[in-house]
């Protein structure tokens, strides 16, 4: 099975969709995002938006099945 390792999405609009919605919870958890590149965020800063963004995906999801 071949194996896509890169962090290309397929579909374009999903990366602009993806971006404000990271924008958003970082917002709202108080991280400061900037435009382009964001090394300089702590590991417990990064963790907390992806974690956040996941919960919201899982809720989004649970939801739409009932």
């Amino acid at each position: 099975m071949a194996s896509n390792r890169n962090n290309n999405m397929e579909v374009p609009e999903a990366k602009a969709a993806m971006d404000r919605f990271k924008t958003e919870v970082a917002s709202e958890l108080g991280v400061n995002l900037k435009e382009g590149y964001n090394g300089d965020l702590t590991s417990r800063e990064a963790g907390s938006i992806g974690g956040e963004m996941v919960r919201r995906m899982i809720k989004s999801y649970e939801e739409s099945m009932k």
